[in-house]
């Protein structure tokens, strides 16, 4: 029987592209890159001081641009391309059209769409770093910062879990869709780093509301509906397994914020912040990203219920216990949402993994090491439900080690030629000093008369309003005036 005209093969669709998968690749590609552009740079401008709106927003952007640079450049090649040792791959570039066209070294799609939707993940892990340094960390820093964190630490975590000549992969770590290689790693890395660039000003440090609380809450659902490429994406195909990843993502992700929202209410006796929806929404992502497709809805709901309560736990109360952990400033506590998380998340598929479910996932002839501690008791299999509790604790120890000296030895590295932290003036005054731009301009008539002066000039305003200027004290000129 001959094809309709759209599905036969011919160049540009050769007979082993799949449309479908590519089309929902692409599209879950770009929901992924969405999370980041614009879902954190309008979560983190929304989320800080108002002096650090621009200078957060910058951050996230910087990072997302030169972090696709370093991808296509040699990244993408040290993640998943030939073996140059069990952790690591040669660097080359994801440039060439030959080599873009080609197949993928999995799914039914091209390389291209592949390096798309694998930069996704890349990219917005050196941005949820970002958001453990706001408020304080010397931009030329973080310009140097990125590339090298990158190429440093991400590349080896992405081979070693997810090429398939990785260690990890081969010991049968089961990391969905970037619990240990996104989440565990940014929050470790982001903890490591704050710890030597130092902490914000007194002041921030006492007052640091957010100046933008529904900017937060929209750029918090960019995140969140983002997450069904994030996590949908993850098997390469437009199948049930993906299906089934999208629903348990988002069923977790509510249940965690519930059970956030509630434990605030009840147990500190607070009110319902929407700070607090937002951190139990991002733990719930990040803790069912390691099992989204390999384990049942029903388990989703119990990893909601546990992400949106130990997590709270460890922000709340534990944090305050514990020295080391009060005196490192993590501005967005990227350690509990997504370190904390993200070791839970995978610690939980370790016990809640289906056999069935892994097998329709990995589609290996091994299929049967992927098991949960739970099921494996339940068949008769507990020494294999051991083993897998073992790879994935070997996982979080290797991912956790991997970024505390690499992101050490690299704030190391930069501080020998580039201060980690802002100067005392610009903590004080934030982004006019340091970008020379403000969040909000209050009054667009009158930014003319403050361009090219140094923060709260106010050489023009003397020129036009010489009486107020000569009876009216400094600090009201501008509330006067709404500048």
């Amino acid at each position: 029987m001959e094809l309709p005209p759209n599905l036969r093969p011919d160049e540009s669709s050769p007979d082993w592209m799949n449309k479908g998968d590519n089309a929902w690749q692409l599209t879950a590609a770009t929901l992924v890159a969405l999370q980041s552009m614009p879902g954190l740079v309008i979560l983190y401008g929304g989320m800080v001081k108002q002096k650090w709106a621009v200078n957060s927003s910058l951050m996230a952007v910087y990072a997302f641009a030169a972090t696709l640079i370093c991808w296509v450049g040699w990244g993408y090649q040290m993640s998943f391309g030939d073996k140059l040792v069990d952790f690591w791959g040669k660097p080359a570039v994801a440039l060439g059209g030959d080599f873009l066209m080609g197949q993928a070294f999995l799914g039914y799609f091209p390389t291209a769409t592949m390096v798309w939707f694998q930069f996704g993940f890349a990219g917005i892990t050196t941005v949820l770093i970002g958001g453990a340094l706001l408020g304080r960390m010397n931009f030329g820093a973080w310009v140097v910062f990125v590339p090298l964190w990158h190429t440093l630490s991400y590349t080896v975590g992405a081979y070693s879990v997810w090429s398939p000549h990785g260690w990890l992969a081969k010991m049968g770590v089961i990391d969905f869709a970037g619990g240990f290689v996104i989440h565990l790693s940014s929050g470790v890395a982001g903890f490591t780093a704050a710890y030597w660039v130092g902490p914000r000003s007194d002041e921030d440090r006492k007052n640091f509301k957010p100046n933008n609380i529904l900017m937060m809450l929209g750029g918090a659902g960019l995140l969140w509906m983002g997450w069904t490429g994030f996590n949908g994406g993850a098997p390469y195909a437009s199948n049930t397994v993906a299906s089934l990843a999208v629903i348990n993502t988002h069923v977790c992700a509510a249940t965690s914020l519930v059970t956030w929202l509630l434990l605030d209410i009840s147990v500190t006796g607070g009110k319902p912040s929407a700070t607090g929806v937002v951190n139990g929404t991002i733990t719930g992502l990040v803790c069912i990203t390691p099992a989204a497709g390999v384990v049942q809805c029903w388990a989703a709901m119990l990893m909601g219920l546990i992400s949106g309560s130990l997590p709270w736990y460890t922000l709340n109360v534990l944090h305050h216990k514990i020295g080391f952990l009060r005196h490192v400033d993590d501005t967005f506590a990227i350690f509990h949402t997504h370190a904390v998380a993200g070791a839970l998340g995978g610690v939980l598929t370790g016990v809640l993994a289906v056999p069935k479910l892994s097998r329709l996932f990995y589609m290996v002839p091994d299929w049967e090491k992927y098991i949960g501690l739970a099921y494996a008791i339940r068949t008769g299999r507990t020494r294999a439900g051991l083993m897998q509790m073992r790879n994935q604790v070997v996982g979080i120890v290797f991912i956790v080690c991997l970024n505390v000296v690499v992101t050490s030895l690299i704030c190391l590295l930069i501080k020998m030629f580039v201060p980690l932290r802002m100067s005392e003036e610009e903590l004080r005054i934030g982004d006019a000093e340091v970008h020379g731009d403000v969040a909000y301009a209050l009054s667009s008539s009158s930014d003319h008369r403050f361009e090219n002066h140094k923060v709260n000039s106010m050489y023009d305003v003397d020129e036009e309003y010489p009486s107020v200027v000569s009876k009216t004290p400094s600090s009201s000129i501008f509330e006067m005036y709404k500048v």
